[in-house]
């Protein structure tokens, strides 16, 4: 099979820079007056800035094992310290930088909880329930991504003792309050707690724009998430079949191998992250450059690390090839085209402003790969091979179900040694293809406790193995005016 047929040059991809953001609403921060918000719609307005505006992607990514050194491009320096496993020396106005990550994972909170406030104190609380329900969702999901980037990542077969990070329930009302970090395990049952309680209240009804709010499906995909990393597979399933009851899922699926396949890459970038496309479940407007740079960081997806992430095609039978449309920047610049730059004015009349990228939190094809997982520990082997069969059937070019067929033999065949082990395979190389250049590669990594080894372009070789503290973001040093210790080194 000639790889290289599905690469594209692309010298010059022009960005789509546009005069608003994704909605009106979203480029218009909420009148959070207190006297003026007094109804559900005006907390749900007020709520649609209860989201991180800042992106985990390019860290996330540059310390996975996607990347590799080019020896030239961008010198950017959370790409450049994320790949090299050193502190990230920026501030929390810096872009793509984990301290604006922290920061506004943290003021994200602080809406969450000033609606819980607000909702607290109406005297006809039962009106606000949807939006009771987002808060809580909300708030649960910015520490969860919290806790996983600043504390050692939780383990469900034992106690996390170790550092959490400040579980936050109750808004500001004093400059430079003092917080306690707890443990992983109480921010994990505080987060359990939220979740519950706020996902049986979520309505989509109550949105003008579902995909830009924890929605139900978007809800059930974070709870499917969730009870991933603590290994309860039978709600893993639950809440993954929740999100698309019955077959829904078939049709909710990004369709790469058809209607993707015939756009153009300023199409694919115009596509990917719209709240029009089925498979976005909850998208996030955030302040980043990644989309201008993705594929010219120094430290990113050159051909040879494109061709370790792309193998699992070789799992499906008839010498399939993915669908993905692999385009280049420049010499060894690869990248597919996702996720995009857009101009955001700072305020109607100006000249000025920032750029945004629209990253896609929770997807359909992530609860697919969740209910697989799960099956595959749950022993529902026919079911999780349906799954990947179902995915296969929308990413492989020029499929056909007679031929493109993945079957336990073929599993084993590819990794060796059983069954479940090598469904759980490979759903971890289907996910590695799928989230390219997302950052979702990093999740599985700790979840697998996978050892990383970045090698520089001068020959120096940095390992990471599981436990190293390297693999846990530093807690901004801002943070510790509020008396939050930082991460042991």
């Amino acid at each position: 099979m000639n790889r290289l047929r599905n690469i594209k040059s692309l010298l010059i991809i022009p960005l789509l820079l546009v005069l608003a953001g994704c909605e009106d609403f979203l480029s218009t921060e909420p009148d959070s007056t207190r006297a003026t918000i007094n109804s559900p719609q005006k907390v749900s307005q007020l709520l649609a800035t209860a989201y991180p505006q800042a992106s985990y992607v390019l860290f996330a990514e540059s310390m996975s094992d996607n990347v590799a050194d080019k020896g030239t491009g961008e010198d950017d320096k959370t790409n450049r310290f994320s790949f090299l496993f050193e502190e990230v020396e920026a501030t929390v106005d810096e872009q793509d930088s984990p301290d604006q990550y922290w920061a506004e994972c943290y003021r994200a909170i602080s809406v969450a909880n000033e609606a819980l406030d607000i909702i607290s104190k109406v005297p006809d609380p039962q009106q606000y329930s949807a939006q009771r329900g987002e808060a809580l969702v909300a708030r649960a999901y910015a520490h969860f991504m919290l806790v996983n980037f600043f504390s050692q990542f939780f383990d469900a077969t034992q106690t996390n003792p170790s550092p959490g990070v400040p579980y936050v329930t109750v808004p500001e009302k004093v400059v430079l309050k003092q917080y306690d970090r707890r443990t992983v395990d109480f921010v994990y049952s505080m987060i359990e707690k939220d979740l519950l309680e706020g996902l049986p209240l979520i309505a989509d009804g109550s949105y003008t724009v579902p995909k830009y709010h924890f929605n139900r499906a978007a809800a059930n995909a974070f709870a499917s998430r969730f009870y991933l990393v603590k290994r309860d597979y039978a709600k893993v399933v639950q809440y993954a079949n929740a999100a698309f009851p019955g077959e829904s899922i078939r049709d909710n699926l990004r369709p790469w191998n058809t209607t993707y396949e015939s756009l153009s890459p300023q199409e694919l970038y115009n596509t990917y992250s719209r709240a029009s496309q089925n498979a976005n479940l909850l998208l996030a407007e955030t302040s980043s450059t990644y989309g201008r740079y993705v594929a010219q960081y120094r430290y990113g997806m050159n051909f040879r690390k494109w061709q370790e992430v792309s193998q699992g095609e070789g799992i499906i039978g008839g010498n399939a090839s993915w669908a993905y449309p692999l385009y280049t920047q420049g010499d060894n610049n690869y990248l597919i085209p996702k996720l995009n730059e857009y101009f955001v004015r700072e305020s109607v009349n100006a000249e000025i402003g920032f750029p945004y990228v629209m990253v896609p939190l929770f997807t359909a094809e992530e609860v697919l790969f969740n209910r697989i997982e799960a099956n595959a520990y749950l022993n529902n082997t026919n079911a999780a091979i349906a799954d990947l069969n179902l995915f296969a059937s929308k990413r492989v070019s020029n499929y056909n179900p007679s031929t493109h067929v993945i079957t336990s033999r073929g599993i084993t065949n590819f990794f060796g040694g059983n069954l479940r082990s090598g469904i759980v395979n490979t759903v971890l190389l289907f996910k590695r293809v799928e989230f390219v250049q997302e950052g979702m590669r990093w999740f599985d990594i700790q979840r697998y406790a996978i050892p990383v080894q970045h090698q520089t372009s001068s020959g120096q070789v940095i390992s990471v193995p599981a436990g190293d503290p390297r693999r846990v973001l530093q807690i901004p040093q801002s943070a510790t005016l509020a008396g939050i210790e930082q991460n042991t080194r």
